[in-house]
């Protein structure tokens, strides 16, 4: 089962990619955690990848997607995985379209979370004045200016990959507000209906 799984900042994409994983027991792929291994694995990919980023630059779609494509070739992904933070563009998820359709292979269902942008901000203002409230320092990620700007970037840059993966009949949207684990059960029967699953009924 290959799976892409949308959703802004704070969404709680991570919590569920995770019990995704032990459902269906297929990895989590993060686009930061492969660029890592594709560094220490000393691969092509890799070597350019610690280049720009020893330069400082941005890593090119192109690049990335190289390296997510040798990713998808391990043998722990052979029978599906979760895509986690990529695509982000409408550029690249075409070019991971590219590259399954090269393996004879495609994604099986792209999930979103859909959450209000304002609760979310109001969540993230209750986090930065609880933390100042103690007197501790606020997290980056908890600053709501901050936060405002990562949602806009997030909605100019992926709406059009939402809309891209509705026209194909694979989005299947769930409130990403709810209580953690009734989103999980949204997201697994999103997923039921797809062939050849094999749903671990001992994980919650």
């Amino acid at each position: 089962m290959r799976l892409v799984l949308l959703g802004p900042p704070g969404a709680g994409k991570g919590t569920q990619a995770m019990r995704i994983v032990d459902r269906f027991a297929i990895p989590q792929l993060s686009t930061g955690d492969m660029l890592r291994e594709a560094i220490a694995e000393g691969t092509a990919s890799g070597l350019r990848v610690k280049h720009i980023m020893d330069r400082g630059e941005l890593v090119p779609d192109d690049v990335v997607v190289s390296v997510i494509a040798s990713r998808i070739d391990h043998s722990d992904a052979a029978n599906g995985f979760i895509l986690d933070g990529f695509p982000r563009t409408l550029a690249q998820a075409e070019a991971l379209d590219r590259e399954l359709a090269r393996r004879g292979i495609r994604l099986d269902a792209v999930l979103e979370l859909e959450v209000d942008e304002d609760a979310l901000l109001d969540r993230i203002r209750g986090r930065a004045d609880e933390a100042a409230s103690k007197g501790e320092p606020v997290r980056r990620d908890d600053n709501p200016d901050v936060f405002k700007t990562r949602l806009e970037v997030y909605r100019e840059q992926t709406a059009p990959v939402t809309e891209y993966y509705r026209s194909q009949g694979l989005l299947n949207i769930v409130d990403g507000l709810q209580p953690i684990d009734a989103v999980t059960e949204q997201l697994t029967a999103a997923l039921a209906a797809l062939p050849s699953l094999e749903i671990r009924s001992d994980v919650r």
